[in-house]
């Protein structure tokens, strides 16, 4: 049987598949286009384990029919990480609210109509942003744990980028819950939602470090490039979690009886712009003095004006200790600087 991962050429889902073919599963993979196909199985080495389907577009809730028609009957778990992650937005609802949600619930009904018994395990790879709010952010008597929900709708969520991006994050994983409540009867599998904060982390592969990365590791590659002029905000950039913890926990979500019915916050830790350049400039001689300098007291380390959070329910259940957040920043920036042959 195979582990299906939608949207596999991520900078998460990559993770994930490297690490289930290192575990002996079959993983199925899907990406937009031919040639998104083709790179991927080349960077996995044409890995036997290992097999492609082209979704051309998740916000098309019928996306997900025509692989689970011909393959449902091979696929025992399905990861779901395809999801967009930008704040590149002109139209909230078209760019990022119905590709999320359409996403969510077409995969949900594609395995309702073709694969009802065979798939036992659905983790839906959700976000932080599912969880918290906005404008509780800078409130210091916060505490979110996974039982908390952002409280936007839908129409709020169309305020902004980011406000889309918190509301995609939480009408998907919400469309996940409402699907199973509803077709409980319909299908044997069982949910598990993934919640993390700001991923960092190297690419799983080093041809696929760019000028610019993903939203996430930009933070650290826009700081590796900075200028001792660069003005660094001082103030809390969010929470922090490493890409290699997050893939783990994904294969764990569906491998451990105790996640079933479960959200998972992932988290390490809150960080700032300002911690990630203390970090740089600490770990990495060759940028001190070429970078933004180091500036001690900040916000973070202060514990000032920030919401806070408690996951250690699933700290508990995954039963694995996190990367540090030096590790995370050591090993984004050491890729980055051996790509570019400065380390």
């Amino acid at each position: 049987m195979s582990v299906f991962v939608s949207g596999a050429t991520g900078f998460i889902a990559q993770h994930i598949v490297n690490d289930l073919l290192q575990q002996n599963y079959k993983v199925i993979g899907t990406a937009r286009s031919q040639e998104k196909v083709d790179k991927l199985i080349k960077q996995f080495g044409n890995n036997k384990n290992f097999s492609m389907e082209i979704v051309k577009d998740v916000a098309d809730i019928n996306a997900f029919d025509d692989v689970f028609k011909r393959r449902g009957s091979e696929i025992k778990y399905v990861l779901h990480t395809a999801s967009p992650f930008h704040f590149n937005v002109t139209d909230a609802e078209k760019d990022l609210l119905i590709p999320a949600v359409n996403g969510t619930k077409g995969i949900l009904s594609s395995i309702k109509k073709y694969a009802p018994k065979n798939v036992e395990r659905f983790v839906v790879t959700s976000s932080f942003a599912a969880v918290s709010d906005l404008e509780d952010q800078s409130n210091s008597n916060v505490i979110y744990t996974e039982k908390d929900w952002c409280k936007l709708n839908w129409q709020t969520a169309q305020a902004n980028a980011v406000a889309a991006y918190w509301g995609s994050k939480t009408f998907a994983e919400k469309a996940a819950w409402e699907f199973l409540e509803e077709n409980k009867d319909s299908v044997s599998l069982k949910i598990t939602a993934i919640n993390p904060v700001y991923v960092f982390g190297p690419q799983l592969f080093d041809e696929d470090v760019t000028a610019k990365l993903n939203t996430s590791c930009e933070f650290i590659n826009s700081l590796v490039h900075s200028t001792p002029e660069t003005k660094v905000e001082k103030t809390c950039a969010g929470n922090f979690i490493d890409v290699r913890d997050v893939s783990k926990a994904h294969i764990l979500a569906f491998q451990k009886e105790e996640t079933i019915g479960k959200r998972l916050i992932l988290s390490e830790g809150p960080f700032g712009m300002q911690d990630i350049v203390n970090t740089l400039n600490k770990d990495f001689p060759q940028l001190k003095g070429k970078i933004a300098p180091t500036y001690e007291e900040t916000d973070v380390k202060l514990n000032k004006n920030f919401a806070k959070i408690n996951n250690d329910e699933t700290k508990k259940i995954l039963g694995f200790k996190f990367r540090t957040f030096d590790e995370t920043v050591d090993d984004t920036a050491k890729q980055i600087l051996r790509v570019e042959k400065r380390l």
